[in-house]
């Protein structure tokens, strides 16, 4: 333990002294380490796969579950994402040193925002190795100082990648602690990550349930997370059926164990008859399971009983919930009273239904006419993300680069005095 404490504290400090040469790196120094970051991850994509390969061996031995394995499976087209994604965000505005808002004051002062890093982010996260690369960019174009804790499952696929990271920073010249990624994978360096608060200014958690909620109650940091993707889609009144039908498979089946997929199905009653049956062939087709209500049951009688507990509960699997409101008033209150404040969808052509549903919908990505799958950094031009937050204070919604600055207030004068 003594040894963990060491560590984790000279980790601490390295990543301290990183965070204060990063924070006045020029824009170009940061994007050619972005570069060299994404040439090392193509270069390296053997060995990447060859370390994924040991940890998917190890996770079938531990009997891992499909989904989990899925989110670790690195593949070719996953790691020239991981590249694309370091590129994308190198072409991104910087948002360092942007100053907004100056304005003058009766005294003569102007008074405006400047945006800066928030220092040294830890990131605690499970299986997916995709987050090591991610977040390492995201970090470093936001002047930060990263620190990086992966899930034991993927030790060696986050070893590899971190080389590439590694190597990166060594050929643009920026400091080598700018990103470390933690070699033990010891749970007590997670606890000491996140009370180091003399060296860590923000923890970001990625990974279930259990974890978010033990880093949340443990952290002496502040901690930017989402516990739950419970997401919905409701099917309204005035939906392109066949619009919808696309839009309800692309939320649930595109990928099962991610967090703005589809859990819980809404369908006015006026339409579920005309829409729902075909649905119900379509996932029955794809081996998902369906979980309804009684006027759902009464249209697909192969449905399971649904209990008040599905409503509540994230899959993260080929199962799915399904419901029968009334309209529009009781799909957002379901909503509201069920989700977990990631992603909602509605599908209607009724333009007043929709702006309803976007303002009266409490989640951080609210959509009209989309799959929940759309709510993620890449896909909302961020490059990445290094999370999604349901927190209201600070950053909401896919993390990026702005969520990782903060703004601090900047006086111009001219030599006025308070009298």
């Amino acid at each position: 333990m003594d040894d963990i404490k060491t560590y984790m504290q000279q980790v601490g400090k390295q990543a301290r002294a990183a965070s204060r040469i990063m924070a006045q790196a020029a824009t170009l120094e940061k994007n050619l380490g972005l570069e060299k970051m994404a040439a090392a991850i193509l270069s390296g994509s053997s060995r990447l796969i060859a370390a994924n390969v040991k940890d998917i061996s190890v996770a079938h031995t531990n009997g891992m579950d499909a989904a989990s394995i899925d989110r670790l499976t690195l593949t070719d087209k996953s790691i020239r994402s991981m590249a694309e994604g370091m590129l994308q965000i190198a072409a991104l505005p910087d948002p360092i040193g942007e100053i907004n808002d100056l304005k003058f004051r009766p005294s003569g002062i102007q008074v405006g925002k400047m945006r800066v890093p928030l220092g040294v982010i830890g990131i605690i996260y499970e299986s997916r190795p995709n987050v090591t690369a991610d977040a390492a960019g995201l970090c470093l174009k936001s002047g930060n100082a990263a620190i990086l804790r992966g899930g034991s499952e993927a030790i060696h696929t986050n070893q590899a990648i971190a080389a590439c990271v590694l190597q990166g920073l060594r050929e643009s010249g920026l400091p080598e602690s700018a990103v470390q990624v933690i070699d033990t994978t010891d749970r007590a360096a997670v606890g000491e990550l996140i009370t180091m608060q003399e060296y860590v200014d923000v923890i970001v958690p990625r990974g279930g349930k259990s974890l978010i909620e033990r880093i949340s109650q443990e952290a002496r940091v502040p901690v930017i997370k989402h516990l739950d993707g419970i997401c919905h889609v409701y099917i309204d009144e005035e939906a392109d059926l066949q619009k919808a039908i696309r839009i309800a498979d692309n939320a649930k089946t595109q990928r099962y164990g991610v967090c703005n997929a589809m859990e819980t199905l809404l369908v006015a009653a006026s339409v579920a008859e005309q829409v729902l049956p075909s649905l119900a062939d379509i996932y029955r087709d794809r081996g998902v399971e369906l979980r309804g209500d009684e006027m759902a049951r009464r249209l697909v009688p192969h449905m399971v009983q649904a209990t008040e507990e599905d409503w509540r509960t994230e899959y993260l699997a080929p199962v799915l919930s399904v419901r029968i409101v009334a309209g529009l008033d009781e799909a957002i209150a379901h909503i509201n009273t069920y989700g977990s404040s990631h992603t909602d969808s509605i599908v209607t052509e009724n333009y007043s239904r929709a702006m309803r549903f976007l303002r009266e919908v409490d989640s951080s990505s609210v959509m009209v006419n989309a799959s929940t799958r759309f709510a993620d950094g890449f896909e909302y031009g961020l490059g990445a993300e290094i999370g999604i937050s349901t927190d209201k204070i600070h950053a909401r919604g896919p993390v990026g680069l702005e969520g990782l600055t903060s703004q601090k207030y900047i006086v111009l004068g001219s030599g006025q005095i308070r009298t």
